[in-house]
């Protein structure tokens, strides 16, 4: 019901606005009562003669902000370690995502990774990496691996 009261107030603003008798109404304000006793203020502009919008000013040139270099850290060895241990060895080292993916190939998730072991890392130990240059392969404990 309210939103019918809103759209027919609405409706009456527009109206008076377009249906004018030829005269300049400067911008006005009507008070009138809405539903529950409460009162909406409406303003409208009314105005026969058009204001031409004032030229844009040019946009100025973006300025090139230097970012701050991203910390590199020192990749630690992390093969054999179940995969909770080696993100937290590497989270030690100051690099706070890096990445798992299945070595088997089979796309398995990752889920808790305290049940699964990593086989292989890239890129090697000492290396320099950045925030998820890190990837650690991984197999369920207890598959066959190198880490026996």
């Amino acid at each position: 019901m309210a939103a019918v009261l809103g759209g027919l107030l609405a409706l009456a603003a527009i109206g008076s606005a377009v249906g004018g008798n030829g005269k300049d109404h400067s911008t006005s304000q009507r008070t009138s009562a809405t539903p529950a006793g409460r009162s909406a203020v409406v303003a409208s502009s009314t105005s026969a003669a058009a204001v031409p919008a004032a030229p844009a000013a040019p946009m100025p040139a973006p300025v090139q902000a230097s970012q701050p270099a991203a910390p590199r850290a020192p990749m630690p060895n992390v093969v054999c370690m179940n995969l909770q241990d080696a993100q937290d060895t590497i989270q030690a080292a100051g690099v706070f995502f890096s990445r798992s993916k299945d070595a088997t190939g089979k796309g398995r998730m990752q889920v808790r990774d305290r049940n699964w072991i990593v086989v292989a890392q890239a890129p090697a130990p000492g290396s320099l990496i950045g925030e998820g240059e890190a990837v650690l392969s991984v197999v369920k404990i207890g598959e066959p691996s190198s880490c026996g």
